[in-house]
């Protein structure tokens, strides 16, 4: 149900959360019988990640460590876990491949706590962007999007596979309105225009 100010009523977003949790059990307990018991670590670190970032008694999205674990489970873990219940091992190719695609993750919740900064610090959610002031955290993302498109060459070499995906900085280009945006507008849908680029 869509309430009147277009929002999704919280009890919907609960219940979604909980669908959301239970199909990533069910799909971990497969994945555990196929790959083995370290699936299963990952899987409840991840899901203990997932609740304790606005839940609990002291979420660590409210205390300025949420880019540290979004880089950690959306970038190496997520990548990592993915490549090693494939192949049942690990290699310097999506290790290097999973920094670049958590710095971009990474990114995306910058922006959305520059964007939220003055509501949070209002409300006492000491966010990264709260602690290091909105022009550092701007400076942060520039730094985490320019990261993601120099490691892209490094993990090609060091996984010594083909240089055929560096096609991927072709995008590069695109990094840099948002990333101007960010730093010159203060609005909510120039900001939000920035989540979705930066996903882009």
């Amino acid at each position: 149900r869509v309430t009147s100010a277009g929002l999704v009523a919280p009890q919907r977003v609960l219940v979604a959360t909980w669908v959301a949790f239970g199909v990533a059990i069910a799909c971990g307990i497969y994945l555990t019988v196929v790959a083995g018991i370290v699936i299963l670590l990952i899987g409840a670190l991840s899901i203990a990640a997932g609740v304790l970032y606005t839940g609990g008694p002291r979420p660590y999205g409210y205390a300025g460590l949420g880019e540290v674990f979004v880089f950690l489970f959306f970038g190496l873990v997520a990548v990592n876990g993915s490549y090693y219940v494939q192949v049942e091992q690990l290699d310097a190719l999506p290790l290097g491949l999973s920094i670049a695609v958590g710095f971009l993750a990474t990114a995306i919740l910058v922006v959305n706590n520059v964007r939220d900064i003055e509501t949070d610090r209002r409300a006492g959610k000491n966010t990264l962007a709260v602690r290091i002031g909105r022009e550092s955290a701007v400076m942060l993302y520039a730094l985490l999007v320019a990261g993601a498109f120099a490691v892209l060459p490094i993990a090609l070499w060091a996984g010594e596979s083909s240089m055929l995906p560096l096609i991927g900085l072709l995008a590069a280009p695109l990094a840099l309105k948002p990333a101007k945006t960010l730093e010159e507008r203060r609005d909510g849908p120039a900001l939000n225009g920035v989540l979705a680029a930066t996903g882009a």
